[in-house]
């Protein structure tokens, strides 16, 4: 089986044509339509018309509150246009074929947990450190989606009950790059943020830069104890772009085992263990688990 896989973010969509033992054979992108939803279809029936004769149907992640079984977008993520939108069933009526959308942290987390960083485990937690902070959950060896499909959504957490309509003292903006670069800009006093590869290659001679990400890294490292308390899980992979930068993990999982240190609540369990690890796949990830949400939907005993 060869599908056409979709991975839609905020800033450009990537495309690959892929099959059930994770080969890619042709792969590109293109900006993301920000205006319409009809702008934004025309753009994924142009690049299926590439392949139609290749693949059998077509597997996309993309941002928002995903509801597998009807392909509708219930809302959240950056594309406004999808909010309360049909998009599989619109999808599927333009390319004449099978269309299965998936969130794109709960397709990170099954890339992870069949095939990469997270397998064998019971239950654990994919965190995808971007723009803001997706997130994807593994309980009893199965991907939790919720009712209202919001499990999972890092970025509404709140991490500061005296702020709570602080807009700052939420998951999405405290423990996300952007959020780590506006936090080093504010303390160099800088008129513009730096991006991640400018703020890393200067990390080694830079104790602004140090202080800033320990002080960051301690923040997820703090999440990351509520979600061992809450869930029990037993490994989180760490994803995005600064992933690829072994000091982020490096420095969480410092942190984490300093947080769990100090937690008074540590005396109930001595032995607290949470695994942080990197997520094996990077930016391939929403695409191969779009493909193991396809492969769930046709054929559910895989799940």
């Amino acid at each position: 089986m060869k599908l056409l896989t979709f991975d839609v973010g905020g800033t450009e969509i990537k495309y690959a044509v892929m099959d059930e033992n994770l080969n890619i054979s042709e792969r590109g992108y293109f900006p993301t339509p920000m205006d319409t939803f009809e702008h934004f279809a025309d753009n994924i029936q142009e690049v299926y018309l590439q392949y139609k004769d290749q693949v059998e149907g077509v597997a996309m992640s993309l941002p928002g509150f995903v509801d597998v079984k009807k392909g509708r977008i219930n809302g959240g993520g950056a594309l406004l246009y999808n909010h309360g939108t049909d998009v599989g069933p619109l999808l599927e009526e333009r390319l004449g074929c099978r269309v299965v959308l998936e969130n794109d942290g709960k397709a990170a987390v099954q890339a992870e947990f069949y095939k990469g960083a997270l397998q064998g485990c019971t239950n654990a937690a994919v965190c995808v450190i971007g723009t803001g902070v997706g997130g994807g959950l593994i309980i009893n060896k199965q991907v939790v989606r919720g009712r209202h499909f919001t499990a999972g959504e890092f970025s509404f957490l709140n991490t500061n009950a005296e702020k709570f309509n602080d807009f700052s003292s939420y998951m999405g903006m405290n423990c996300s790059t952007t959020g780590l670069l506006g936090a080093y800009a504010a303390a160099k006093g800088l008129k513009e943020k730096i991006d991640g590869r400018e703020f890393f290659k200067r990390l080694p001679d830079d104790e602004v830069a140090q202080k800033v990400l320990d002080d960051f890294t301690r923040a997820v490292a703090k999440q990351i104890y509520n979600f061992y308390w809450l869930l029990d899980i037993e490994k989180i992979a760490i994803g995005g772009g600064i992933s690829r930068q072994p000091i982020l993990t490096e420095k969480i999982r410092d942190n984490l085992q300093a947080v769990m240190q100090e937690s008074p609540m540590g005396r109930f369990l001595p032995k607290l263990e949470v695994e942080v690890v990197t997520c094996q796949f990077h930016n391939d990830a929403n695409l191969i688990g779009a493909f193991m949400t396809y492969l769930n939907e046709i054929n559910p005993a895989n799940e």
